[in-house]
């Protein structure tokens, strides 16, 4: 059964695209790690803040992905600037995907309570596959004959609107796309194609700042503008739209507690997760978190679920006693 799963796991990655499939990382602390798909988020708290999160998927499952990030941005003493890293490693089977990026942010005041932020990213990305790994049955299968590592160059943008209590956003990390399978004895082909990513959530005090409820989404997109490319084999590609609905809770300023549902708008797809996460902020800047997915899918047969850890840190210099959150 492991063999089978792993092998699954492996085609997954190089067939993604001839299989639909979304090829980026998921989280369920996406409002927790937003810098890593919208480089407008950076500076968007007014102050310096450091995020890192580990996630293990499908826990249980031989070669199931797990990912690690770590996120730094800083609006500038010129405030309309802002500026930040990402970094990330994504480990899915016999593959490996690590990639640094740096980000650039413009900040433009809209009235007295909204901001829009457009923000570019650049980076590089070391992926690798280790195929000659893989237990195979068929050992001749020249699919699996060379191993690969590709340095690959990064290019992204985002848009990022916000008010205190409310923000929009849209953005694609990866502008550039990049052929997997360059030099392989095979003719099966693969592509790091383009995702897009929108969100859109708001903060309802319910009882003054004793009590935030603070509904979001977060859609993916895979395939948008697909009609444009100038591969014949890629006019048709795609996958089924993606949506993370979140409800949350903040109490007293200090404790974070949501449950999220993480489906497709495609009825011939099954619905993915229900999850549920908490985050508690200390009085010295210092965040901690984690979440939960329980799968709903035919996966609940082989996997008791998904786990993700975050911590961070909130260098707010205005708040010399209590460190106040913003809330997106």
């Amino acid at each position: 059964m492991m063999k089978k799963t792993l092998t699954f796991l492996a085609l997954l990655i190089f067939l993604g695209q001839a299989a639909y499939g979304q090829q980026e990382p998921m989280f369920t602390k996406y409002m927790f790690n937003s810098l890593i798909f919208n480089p407008a988020y950076a500076g968007s708290k007014n102050h310096m803040t450091l995020g890192l999160l580990h996630r293990t998927q499908w826990f249980g499952i031989e070669g199931a992905p797990t990912t690690q990030t770590f996120t730094a941005h800083t609006p500038l003493r010129n405030e309309r600037v802002a500026v930040g890293m990402s970094l990330i490693n994504d480990e899915i089977g016999p593959t490996q995907t690590i990639g640094a990026n740096l980000i650039y942010t413009y900040r433009i005041p809209l009235g007295e309570k909204f901001k829009l932020s457009v923000g570019l990213q650049g980076g590089l990305e070391s992926y690798k596959a280790n195929w000659t790994g893989l237990n195979i049955e068929n050992t001749g299968d020249q699919a699996f004959a060379d191993n690969q590592s590709e340095m690959l160059p990064n290019f992204g943008g985002g848009i990022y609107l916000a008010s205190d209590h409310f923000y929009i956003g849209a953005a694609s990390p990866h502008l550039l796309e990049h052929d997997l399978r360059k030099g392989a004895i095979t003719e099966i082909y693969a592509r790091q194609v383009r995702h897009y990513y929108f969100m859109t959530g708001a903060a309802i005090p319910v009882n003054g700042d004793a009590l935030i409820f603070k509904p979001s989404i977060l859609i993916k997109n895979v395939g948008l503008f697909k009609s444009q490319s100038k591969l014949d084999s890629f006019n048709d590609i795609g996958a089924p739209n993606e949506f993370d609905v979140d409800i949350s809770f903040l109490f007293q300023q200090t404790l974070w507690v949501g449950g999220s549902f993480r489906s497709t708008w495609n009825s011939a797809s099954s619905p993915d997760s229900a999850d549920f996460w908490f985050s508690y902020l200390l009085k010295n800047g210092f965040r901690f978190g984690a979440a939960y997915d329980i799968p709903i899918s035919d996966l609940n047969k082989v996997t008791n679920g998904s786990i993700e850890i975050m911590l961070g840190y909130e260098f707010n210099f205005e708040e010399k006693k209590v460190v106040t959150p913003r809330y997106f």
